[in-house]
């Protein structure tokens, strides 16, 4: 079992989340609240009513969340790869359905971690009332991640911590098939004749692009997701699941609305990934030379 790449995929996923997570507060509000209109009005509306601390609301259980998520599907992604190479053969190399296969089966293994913390999070980033707030405006139900989370399974019971869990499933599975496809591929295209590892600008070129290519697979089932997750906090209830919540968003929005945010979770993601690539790579080796060096 390669353990090393759960510890990596850990680490490169908490330096993500610190890289993307403004980002991604304004992706969320633009997907669930109609008053939000794009990405510029977002962040000067978020700035002028909540400050600067509004773009990281939530971010502490994120951190811990992703970190664990992230370990699940790089650790499974790794292991998967070698449950296929058995298979084909000693000194067979992976197909390309091979990582198509490991990075599904990694991004579906998640789930059961990834859930409860992404509700925390959309929750509190759709949390607009802020600490610059008057008298008249009313208060914040939640005080914060910890409190979210127990708020949440009170309320809502268990399953209600995993509200939205079948389009993040659907979202996740081919994302991050699409994801370790791209990032391979581009590896294998940039790497020079007689080198067998690709040069860091190839790595970060091909990080990025592959979270590109990840999210606009994702990005309409994370629209459903998100307004699942938040379907009944600020209004009354809408959907009846999710299935509903697609027919319905398609009737009164149209199909464009699942590209709405398309473009700031490519924007986004191309940062992100690079960084998540990166210290995954440095990570993953320096943990393998130890384990050599210790073997030896």
């Amino acid at each position: 079992m390669h353990l090393a790449d759960f510890l990596a995929g850990s680490v490169g996923g908490a330096c993500g989340v610190a890289v993307g997570y403004p980002l991604d507060t304004v992706k969320v509000r633009i997907q669930t609240q109609k008053q939000f209109t794009g990405i510029w009005q977002c962040i000067k509306t978020t700035i002028r009513n909540e400050g600067v601390h509004g773009f990281f609301k939530g971010m502490v259980l994120p951190v811990t969340t992703i970190s664990m998520t992230l370990s699940l599907v790089f650790g499974t992604y790794r292991n998967c790869l070698q449950c296929f190479s058995l298979i084909h053969g000693p000194g067979a190399p992976n197909t390309k359905l091979d990582i198509f296969l490991a990075g599904l089966a990694g991004g579906v293994t998640q789930i059961s971690v990834m859930s409860p913390g992404d509700i925390v999070k959309v929750r509190l980033q759709c949390q607009t009332e802020g600490q610059r707030s008057g008298f008249n405006c009313p208060k914040a139900k939640y005080r914060g991640p910890i409190h979210c989370l127990l708020t949440v399974a009170r309320e809502e019971g268990i399953l209600g911590l995993y509200k939205g869990a079948l389009p993040l499933a659907c979202r996740d599975g081919p994302s991050y098939a699409t994801y370790f496809l791209t990032y391979d591929t581009l590896c294998s295209k940039l790497t020079k004749p007689g080198q067998k590892q690709p040069d860091w600008s190839a790595v970060l070129f091909a990080g990025g692009v592959a979270g590109m290519a990840g999210w606009s697979v994702g990005t309409p089932m994370d629209v459903i997701k998100a307004r699942l997750q938040m379907d009944g906090v600020r209004e009354q209830k809408r959907y009846r699941g999710f299935v509903h919540c697609f027919t319905e968003t398609v009737r009164n929005e149209g199909p464009t609305i699942f590209l709405k945010s398309l473009g700031i979770n490519c924007l986004r993601a191309f940062p992100v990934n690079m960084v998540v690539f990166a210290v995954y790579e440095v990570t993953v080796g320096i943990l393998r030379s130890a384990s050599v060096g210790t073997l030896s």
